[in-house]
């Protein structure tokens, strides 16, 4: 167990009595100390240790439960959390490999659907096609380690790249396909980003409960051309990832 008790709060600093004791728990997670799975002290332990109500102990723990640091699990107290993957995909076109592996994870693909389809009204609009046309659809469970973390829907004009249907996606990368040509290479992207709830589908698949928080992505992809050649729906679990996004000053 760490000793918290080396730690000093200052009651007469204008800094929040809760955000010190925030402070103190995350600096002991960041800096390794607290590992994925320990148990750290209860809101009465805490209070009794810094000499403040149990309030003030429970908001520090609510905000780090929050943001991801720790989880809580009935009648069994207060655990740090599983990290959360920093998703760069916002601000960079890059592929899952190559992120996974850049933050030391092992990434790994198991293909749910891999067929041609009639497109939808959604995908029409996407992809700038019509109702009579054929898309393929690559659905794939991602996973980074161990565990699943975004289900994808693909959807690919079939015209442009039916050879793909030849390959093995859960070993092949997407990108390394699209980027052979520059009909199908993608050069510019839009993304729409929304909070939604996990449905059946989504709880087996990720393995969270149902109505647990997700981040859907829809992502228009354009070749050198303009034209849309890729659509896609990304379905990240809210609890395993966080997205960093760069912006530039318009200087107004």
């Amino acid at each position: 167990m760490i000793d918290f008790l080396r730690h000093h709060i200052d009651k007469t600093s204008p800094v929040p009595l809760y955000f010190q004791i925030k402070e103190i728990i995350l600096n002991e997670i960041l800096s390794g100390n607290l590992q994925t799975g320990d148990l750290i002290p209860t809101e009465v332990e805490f209070s009794q240790m810094y000499k403040v109500s149990r309030s003030t102990v429970r908001q520090a723990i609510l905000e780090l439960v929050n943001e991801g640091y720790l989880c809580r699990l009935k009648s069994k107290g207060t655990f740090v959390s599983k990290p959360k993957i920093s998703q760069e995909f916002v601000y960079k076109l890059d592929n899952f490999r190559s992120q996974m592996t850049r933050v030391g994870l092992e990434p790994r693909t198991e293909v749910l659907e891999f067929a041609v389809i009639n497109p939808t009204e959604s995908i029409i609009k996407a992809l700038e096609t019509t109702e009579d046309s054929k898309v393929i659809k690559l659905s794939r469970l991602r996973y980074a380690g161990a565990d699943p973390i975004v289900i994808v829907d693909t959807y690919l004009h079939y015209e442009l790249c039916a050879s793909i249907l030849k390959m093995d996606m859960s070993v092949r990368s997407l990108t390394e396909f699209t980027s052979q040509d520059p009909q199908t290479a993608v050069v510019r992207a839009k993304r729409t980003i929304e909070a939604i709830n996990a449905g059946p589908f989504e709880s087996r698949h990720l393995r969270i409960k149902r109505g647990h928080a997700i981040l859907q992505f829809r992502t228009v992809g354009y070749n050198c051309f303009d034209r849309p050649v890729e659509y896609s729906v990304a379905r990240y679990r809210g609890d395993r990832n966080k997205f960093t996004v760069s912006t530039v000053s318009t200087g107004e």
